[in-house]
């Protein structure tokens, strides 16, 4: 039988449905990307911010149509939302068969099973649950770079989350399970791994008493096949100085970060129940950037949070035309139900939310496009991704840019390159958040 699988929202999400993918095709089931081919089709979703809501139930919708015109026997839902709205789903969308909380992943095999006998269900686990399928992932994502998911759910409790009634307390993943999986992943042929988590940097002080990334990190360097490790969503406040050593004496470590800091002005941030102030923010970077010179740095931002008056916006543009990070993100705030940020007085209208979110990100395009302006003359190593159709070139990524969300650099070539490939360029130009080069003899 053959079976659809939709993946909608963040990476950890991505690897929660790699995880189901392969228990399924465990069981002899075809993976198929033809909705009028498939006999099972699952939505993996999302639900953080008000769009990715809406982009999930479009998707439920759309394909209880294909469910009700085509071959498909069972609709199974999910994810984030699927947690949040699990009954209301199985109620009010009668194609839909069988609802998966987001710890119960390891019971795709008994939805899929279920929906196929006509049963209904919602399957939950415990929300604190960290279910760790011995099966083999299926990685989706092209098969050289491939995301590991260290830790699930979140103890922070910014006012504006939802992720810890969805997802739940920290958990740490056990690092003899994390080294079995990188290990795998390398045998299918992997050369960069992407370490993501709700947030990765308190790793491991859960199960051993002290944050430890930095010795996951050295025990993944070791690993025969991988050749760059990425290390994403990074709380400044939690960066050590074990860590960053890691990341100066290793050669496999990416010299980039991501700190998602959300603002810069201390009321706003204390209203959002982040734990740095300005300074500290200030602090982190500079200090970053002295160890590290050439280190590539990312961060997201959140543009009208209830409150936010125009001068502390003025102060965010201050701060990120002074911090001139390498990459960022803006997302206007989004009022989650059951936050206690969405209860709060002085909430902005969305016409000012998105004003101000082009402000920052006309501001930041400035310093992009100088940014990409200033490689101009560098060698750097790059992974290749692919072919560019009908032309002798490729494009590929440098340890500055992680997948999907960062820049690309296009190289002409005559030769032949396969994606996954890594070789020395040449930067000889830029085109605004991308760069062009030549392959150095």
């Amino acid at each position: 039988m053959k079976i659809l699988f939709l993946s909608l929202g963040c990476d950890k999400n991505l690897v929660d449905s790699e995880v189901m993918l392969g228990m399924l095709t465990s069981r002899g089931y075809e993976i198929t990307d033809d909705e009028n081919e498939a006999d099972i089709i699952v939505i993996n979703t999302c639900c953080f911010i008000h769009d990715a809501m809406e982009e999930s139930i479009q998707n439920i919708l759309d394909m209880a149509e294909y469910k009700k015109n085509g071959k498909a026997k069972a609709l199974i839902v999910a994810g984030c939302l699927a947690q949040r709205y699990r009954q209301e789903i199985l109620d009010e969308i009668p194609e839909v068969d069988e609802v998966l909380g987001t710890t119960a992943i390891d019971q795709i095999i008994r939805a899929v099973d279920q929906a196929l006998e006509g049963r209904k269900e919602v399957i939950l686990s415990d929300l604190n649950a960290l279910p760790l399928p011995e099966t083999r992932r299926a990685v989706s994502t092209g098969g050289h770079f491939a995301y590991l998911k260290i830790a699930e759910g979140c103890d922070k409790h910014c006012t504006y989350c939802i992720i810890p009634k969805l997802r739940g307390s920290y958990r740490s993943v056990p690092m003899e399970h994390l080294l079995k999986e990188a290990r795998d992943l390398a045998d299918q042929g992997v050369k960069e791994l992407i370490l993501v988590a709700q947030e990765t940097t308190l790793y491991g002080k859960d199960i051993y008493g002290e944050k430890s990334l930095h010795r996951l990190v050295k025990e993944l360097c070791r690993i025969n096949g991988i050749q760059w490790i990425r290390i994403l969503y990074c709380y400044p406040e939690e960066i050590t100085d074990e860590l960053i050593q890691v990341m100066k004496e290793e050669k496999k470590v990416c010299h980039y970060l991501d700190l998602p800091i959300q603002h810069a002005n201390d009321q706003v941030l204390k209203r959002m129940g982040r734990r740095t102030t300005k300074q500290e923010l200030i602090d982190i970077v500079s200090k970053l950037r002295k160890e590290i010179p050439d280190i590539c740095l990312r961060t997201t931002l959140i543009t009208g949070f209830p409150g936010e008056t125009r001068e502390q916006h003025e102060e965010l543009m201050d701060f990120v035309d002074e911090m001139e990070f390498d990459r960022l993100g803006v997302f206007t705030y989004s009022p989650e139900e059951g936050t206690p940020a969405a209860e709060m007085p002085g909430q902005i209208d969305q016409e000012v939310k998105e004003e101000r979110q082009a402000e920052l990100m006309e501001l930041q395009q400035e310093v992009a496009f100088d940014k990409a302006g200033e490689m101009k003359g560098r060698e750097v190593l790059v992974m290749i991704e692919g072919k560019v159709a009908d032309e002798n070139a490729y494009v590929g990524r440098t340890y500055r840019d992680a997948p999907n969300v960062d820049g690309l650099i296009f190289i002409n070539t005559e030769e032949e390159l396969v994606s996954g490939d890594f070789v020395k360029v040449e930067v000889t130009g830029a085109l605004d958040y991308d760069l062009i080069g030549g392959l150095v003899e």
